[in-house]
């Protein structure tokens, strides 16, 4: 989507604000015991109680069989992206790590955005995989300006876990985002800079590294949603809905928390 008047840039400014609010909820609700379904459900509700609608929920990806059945994506430890939290759910354990990935429709505008937090205290090796990823999705905005390709925004994530030892998800992408779920550009999370789509002022995109421990091979589960590790071994991901403009991206999907 190009954001093309005040109204829409207010609009959008908006549900960037009511989405942070709400993901800082749900992150405060993680705690040992707590059912991926329970948080499901808070989604939903928060979502519903502000006026808005979960963007996800009865979403169907070009390609895929069936609608997404839930409103929120919780993805525990080896679940990479997109677990379904209402069937077969989760009971969250200390030590877990959890994967939050929201959509919320604000005036028919869609922002989407996503973080990885702890269950209690965790290991060493899951907190830096985490605050890698997030300093990854930092990178990316420092290259997310009018006249930046694509490529420049992949080439930014993938260097930024070079000397990590954690591995940048190739199968998976950043996307466009705006009036639909998924828009082009579809924003790889390795790539060569100088090539790609151009970035113009206004453009809504949503940014997200996502990192293995291990290898960066996925494989699709059955439910033909949920993607998970080859290898079994931890994921973390982070995402941001920005808009490009001429002084730099604005994040409208930034939390409180993070300020």
């Amino acid at each position: 989507m190009i954001i093309s008047t005040p109204e829409e840039r207010d609009i959008l400014i908006e549900a960037g604000r009511r989405l942070g609010v709400v993901l800082d909820t749900l992150a405060e609700a993680v705690a040992p015991g707590v059912s991926s379904e329970t948080l499901d459900t808070l989604a939903e509700k928060l979502i519903r109680d502000g006026g808005d609608e979960p963007s996800f929920l009865n979403y169907t990806p070009e390609g895929s069989s069936r609608a997404y059945p839930a409103s929120l994506c919780v993805s525990v430890n080896d679940v990479v992206v997109h677990g379904i939290p209402n069937e077969a759910p989760r009971i969250l354990k200390m030590g877990d790590i959890v994967g939050l990935d929201l959509g919320l429709t604000h005036k028919g505008m869609i922002v989407d955005s996503a973080l990885t937090v702890s269950v209690g205290r965790t290991d060493k090796k899951s907190y830096a995989l985490m605050a890698a990823t997030a300093a990854a999705l930092e990178a990316a905005f420092e290259v997310a300006k009018p006249g930046a390709r694509v490529g420049d925004i992949s080439r930014a994530i993938e260097m930024a876990f070079a000397g990590t030892g954690f591995s940048p998800v190739k199968a998976l992408c950043g996307h466009g985002v705006g009036a639909y779920v998924h828009e082009e550009p579809t924003i790889p999370n390795v790539g060569r800079a100088g090539t790609g789509e151009e970035l113009a002022p206004g453009m809504v995109i949503a940014l997200e590294p996502i990192a293995n421990e291990g290898g960066a091979a996925v494989v699709l589960s059955s439910n033909s949603y949920t993607f998970r590790t080859k290898d079994g071994s931890r994921s973390a991901h982070f995402e941001h809905t920005l808009v490009i403009e001429e002084g730099g991206p604005l994040i409208v999907t930034r939390r409180a928390s993070e300020r």
